[in-house]
């Protein structure tokens, strides 16, 4: 048991919480709204196909220098023609679109170990791409992502309705890429679907401030508690999210109840 709370880890490690946050919020929302479920997973699997890519040119993705540009434009870049090639699929064949993006992510997936099978430290990407190392983030390294979000959001709640389905795509593809590198597949999932489901019954006006309290509190329960027992973070955010989500969704209808 660790009694020591380091605050140069946990700023950082909170701030890319609420980063991830701020943008996957409402991308969940509209996520549930349209029943694609299970897009996120495939999209931050591709990305993360995408970072394992470059990986193989010997490009550092935290290094923002010339190869972390290079490392994000090919993980965005595979992000974005998966996002692009479902949106085409959703025109085609609406009836097996959840099914397709199944399948996207099962290929990713398996193509990433297929990448990775030959690295003697295949195995400890895998786990990074898979669960994250939030508590080594810093604010240099959350600087592009600032920007990018800031962007993303502008364009999100500038358009609101008038959003068109490719935008949605476009959007989801840029967010998804920047906050996998950050905390991994398994909080990109969490952080997206399990506080809109939590506030789905609440009035519209009340959804995304529930829920944007929802994962700030998991995000803060779990990395205290692994900094306090030395358990893996992200597994310990997903855990909170989960029991406190439940909490929420059981207690806030009746505290927020219309008069």
């Amino acid at each position: 048991m660790n009694n020591e709370f380091d605050l140069t880890i946990i700023g950082p490690a909170l701030l890319a919480g609420m980063l991830v946050l701020s943008t996957h919020v409402p991308l969940g929302k509209r996520v549930l709204e349209r029943g694609i479920i299970f897009i996120d997973l495939a999209i931050a699997q591709v990305a993360g196909l995408g970072v394992i890519l470059a990986d193989s040119f010997d490009w550092e993705a935290h290094d923002w220098g010339e190869h972390g540009w290079g490392v994000q434009a090919v993980a965005v870049s595979a992000a974005m023609a998966a996002a692009l090639g479902l949106h085409v699929t959703e025109k085609l064949w609406p009836d097996i679109q959840e099914a397709l993006i199944g399948v996207l992510f099962i290929l990713a997936a398996t193509g990433s170990i297929l990448m990775l099978a030959d690295n003697p430290h295949g195995g400890e990407h895998l786990k990074d791409l898979l669960v994250g190392q939030i508590l080594w983030v810093d604010y240099l390294q959350l600087l592009p992502t600032v920007v990018i979000y800031g962007v993303l959001l502008a364009f999100w709640f500038g358009l609101g309705s008038r959003m068109p389905p490719l935008g949605f795509y476009l959007i989801f593809a840029v967010a998804i890429t920047a906050s996998v590198q950050l905390v991994g597949v398994y909080l990109v999932f969490s952080s997206l679907i399990i506080p809109a489901l939590a506030t789905r019954k609440l009035s519209p006006g009340r959804q995304l401030p529930a829920a944007w309290c929802i994962g700030l509190l998991a995000y803060l329960t779990g990395i205290s508690l692994s900094m306090w027992f030395d358990y893996p973070t992200g597994a310990l955010i997903v855990w909170s999210m989960a029991v406190i989500a439940t909490a929420g969704a059981w207690v806030l209808p009746g505290l927020l109840r219309q008069p």
